[in-house]
């Protein structure tokens, strides 16, 4: 079974993050949309919310399920069975930064390997940290975040 893990603080999660998994989900049996619990980082949404919205989001979507994990990503995805990570690409510097993870992530893991998705135009400018400023301004985010997210 090609199972693969999309790791990803969601905080909240974007039309780009959907549109990724849905993207990506005719070419594994299943996969796991994966909330990273980092202690050093303040989320702005509880756990329990962003699994919601995910669960709502994901609902009709037969191959995806959601869950969420402590420490590292690819101790996760051995505990789970998943032999391949999903990323997605915004930019260069997205780039950048994930081929380092995904090297490090292929030792750690043994062989984990990453598949990489170029983001849509439409939704290479949307990121969780700018909807997330957006938010604490009081603005308007109905356009980067998918309509089952209710804030």
């Amino acid at each position: 079974m090609k199972i693969a893990v999309f790791p990803g603080s969601f905080d909240p999660i974007t039309v780009g993050h959907v549109d990724l998994v849905r993207r990506a989900a005719p070419l594994f049996d299943k996969i796991i949309v994966a909330v990273g619990v980092n202690s050093q980082k303040k989320a702005l949404f509880p756990l329990e919310r962003r699994l919601e919205w995910l669960r709502r989001v994901f609902v009709a979507d037969h191959n995806v399920s959601v869950d969420h994990f402590d420490g590292l990503t690819a101790q996760y995805c051995e505990r789970v069975g998943a032999r391949y990570l999903l990323r997605g690409l915004r930019n260069a510097s997205d780039f950048d930064y994930e081929k380092t993870i995904s090297q490090l992530n292929h030792i750690i893991g043994h062989g984990l390997e990453t598949l990489f998705l170029i983001s849509r135009p439409a939704y290479s400018h949307i990121s969780s940290t700018i909807v997330r400023e957006i938010i604490r301004g009081g603005g308007d985010v109905s356009p980067f975040v998918p309509p089952e997210i209710e804030l």
